[in-house]
């Protein structure tokens, strides 16, 4: 477990993430990280809960579809 300080960064309010933490999110500056609730809490993760949906979405309509697909592919 880490603990974080909140700084006065500019006008806005920010956290200071540890190397490690960077190193296991796989981020660096300038990457976008995303902050979702969760059961006991919030998370901070670098995928797009929403692009996650949606290509969950788009598995099964390809799944289902495939020979569609495989004909338009030709």
């Amino acid at each position: 477990m880490h603990t974080l300080k909140l700084t006065q960064i500019g006008n806005s309010v920010g956290v200071i993430l540890p190397k490690e933490v960077l190193v296991r999110l796989k981020v660096e500056k300038g990457d976008v990280v995303y902050l979702t609730d969760s059961p006991d809490g919030v998370r901070i993760t670098p995928h797009d809960p929403a692009f996650e949906t949606q290509m969950e979405l788009a598995r099964q309509i390809m799944k289902k579809r495939r020979a569609a697909l495989r004909e338009l592919a030709k």
